[in-house]
């Protein structure tokens, strides 16, 4: 193992046998010139801040503390087809989860992860997901030679290397192993040989021949997967969720919520006069006192920056535009300044971007126009960096949650906002949850798909065994979060419904409805708003009038398009081995839709006459 006595030492400091193995299986086989060990000092975070600017990883930008970094024209994102869960022979999971035999994948990756480090520097890093000194904390280390991806770890999670040591001997960690593999112009080269295999048993990733941080930074999405399977073996739940804090007249009240990409998901968790713990994964545990518990196990965001401008989102534009460390990926550089689509700024006609040298109207290898940035382009940063994180962001006793938010986009079936009846209720409605595709989008507009939790593409176990844990979580609860659905893509004659800051209003809503603050409406999905209560929060907190037509319009029950909805839902069912109470609940929610339908003598029921019978 090629690594000096310095780091040698540091490695060996750890007093864990087992971490000391695996760095020196994954250096003999990998083959580096080089291995660093990167402890918590802000030395040894500076020098990889440097090594990424020396192998020109990143590039730094005009001002200070930002730098840029460009993945391959082809490496733009999560590469779903080649992400595999390995499982033993024999076994299996469920439809929607891609597999790979165990024993086959190890050779695989193996034999490609063979000298791939051959003249580049390994890094060694070690972090906390979620607050240290916790009940909640789960420790994790990673291997890379890539610079960019040693730094993005560090601004997105909590240093571990001082944790590791109060491990010793213990195993309860997971690990990462990544490579950029072979780089032409400072880019991965073999991307038809990308790979990234999750090993459940060893709760370990391997990912290879990649730079785009969903696939090769190890604490995010992968560290995801792991965290659910090792959730469902202690029964609490890991979650594709946001946390924020709703204050209302001084009284905070902590929501969840899961959304499909594009549904609206930041900026719910960035809404003004609140405050954010997170912005996409959450772990929740219950308390002693009987609730629902979380933390967010990052302290960073690495963001999507397509159409964030001052207008949408001032206080992380403004986090953007100001001196302090920042890293831009796959955007356009021109004089040394980042420029993206939607940021409400005039754009140079040429400069740099993920294709490479660019202007105006130029088409890419694949003959297809170049965007000034990439739709996937983002930005990396931390969260005390934001005027708005929560003063809980690392509190090792987490956030007392009470109320969960699931979010969809729906043109026109499902109201903004509604409560459910209850928390088994909830779960089904998580459970139903869909997502339509836009023009901006792959795939036809308007599209359905079906997205339980937001968190269908990270499962690594079944999809019945993923439900019923939240039934039991639930159960476990003296009170569980209530669970609340919202839409805010409902459209009339192709135009929307909803405004753009309306998702305040429906918010508030919610705040006050789970401190019982507020009536409802019963109507076959759940409970819907009075028309009185909304129209004193839209004075109250946009300063306009809300008119009762509106209102009609936006909580109408559209029976026909809800009972088409819950047969798309049936059909994506058929085949998972789902618990009983979910065949109860659509046998429900059909026969409240057709008992309303035969009440009223008509498809659309206004919320008026709920209201009054």
């Amino acid at each position: 193992m090629n690594i000096s006595k310095e780091n040698l030492h540091k490695l060996k400091s750890l007093h864990n046998g087992r971490v000391t193995k695996i760095v020196e299986t994954v250096a003999e086989l990998c083959r580096p010139e080089k291995i660093s060990v990167i402890t918590d000092s802000e030395n040894d975070a500076q020098y990889v801040r440097r090594r990424a600017l020396e192998v020109m990883e990143e590039t730094p930008l005009r001002t200070p503390g930002h730098t840029v970094h460009f993945d391959g024209y082809y490496d733009q994102g999560r590469d779903k087809e080649n992400t595999r869960v390995l499982i033993p022979k024999g076994e299996k999971l469920c439809g929607h989860i891609k597999t790979m035999d165990r024993d086959e994948g190890l050779e695989e990756i193996g034999n490609l992860l063979e000298g791939i480090m051959e003249g580049k520097e390994m890094f060694v890093r070690f972090f906390c997901l979620g607050p240290k000194n916790s009940k909640f904390t789960m420790y994790a280390f990673q291997i890379t030679d890539s610079a960019y991806v040693a730094h993005s770890e560090d601004i997105l999670y909590r240093r571990g290397y001082e944790a590791f040591k109060e491990l010793r001997d213990k195993n309860n960690f997971f690990y990462f192993i990544h490579s950029a593999g072979e780089l032409e112009k400072c880019v991965s080269k073999n991307i038809d040989k990308r790979r990234v295999y999750i090993d459940l048993e060893k709760e370990r990733v391997f990912a290879i021949n990649t730079q785009y941080a969903g696939n090769s930074v190890g604490l995010k999405k992968l560290a995801l997967r792991l965290a659910i399977s090792r959730a469902d073996k202690e029964k609490w739940l890991c979650e594709h969720m946001f946390i924020s804090g709703v204050h209302n007249n001084g009284r905070i009240t902590y929501f969840t919520g899961a959304f499909p990409s594009a549904c609206g998901k930041t900026s719910t968790a960035m809404l003004p006069g609140n405050t954010i713990v997170g912005d996409d994964i959450a772990y929740l545990r219950p308390g002693e006192d009987g609730n629902a518990y979380a933390v967010n196990i990052e302290k960073g965001i690495f963001g999507i920056i397509e159409n964030l401008s001052h207008s949408s989102d001032p206080l992380i534009y403004e986090a953007l535009t100001s001196p302090k460390e920042v890293i831009f990926s796959n955007i356009l550089v021109a004089n040394d300044t980042p420029y993206w689509s939607g940021m409400g700024k005039e754009f140079p006609k040429m400069g740099k971007n993920f294709a490479g040298d660019w202007k105006e109207g130029m088409a890419g290898p694949d003959g297809k126009p170049v965007p000034l940035a990439h739709k996937n382009a983002r930005y990396t940063v931390s969260l005390h960096e934001l005027k708005n994180v929560d003063k809980n962001l690392d509190n090792p006793n987490g956030v007392k949650v009470d109320g969960f938010i699931y979010g969809g986009r729906d043109s026109d079936a499902s109201v903004p906002v509604f409560q459910s009846f209850s928390w088994h209720h909830g779960v089904f409605i998580g459970s139903c949850l869909e997502s339509e595709t836009t023009s901006a989008t792959i795939g036809a507009e308007g599209q359905r798909k079906h997205n339980p939790m937001a968190n269908l593409d990270f499962l690594v176990i079944p999809l019945g065994t993923y439900i019923q844990n939240h039934i039991a979580f639930g159960e476990a609860l003296d009170r569980p979060p209530i669970i609340f659905a919202t839409n805010y893509f409902l459209k009339e004659n192709g135009k929307f419904l909803n405004g753009i800051m309306d998702k305040l209003v429906w918010l508030q809503w919610m705040e006050r409805r789970t401190h019982n603050d507020l009536g409802v409406i019963e109507t076959p999905i759940g409970y819907i708003p009075l028309y009185e209560d909304l129209k004193t929060l839209f004075t109250k907190y946009l300063k306009q009038e809300y008119a009762k037509a509106d209102y009609e319009k936006q909580f109408t029950i559209r029976t026909h398009k809800l009972l088409e909805k819950f047969q798309r839902v049936e059909e994506s069912y058929k085949g998972e081995e789902v618990p009983e109470y979910f065949a109860d609940h659509l046998r429900s929610q059909r026969d409240r839709l057709l008992a309303a339908q035969k009440k009223y003598g008509k498809e659309n029921i206004s919320p008026f006459e709920f209201a009054s019978s």
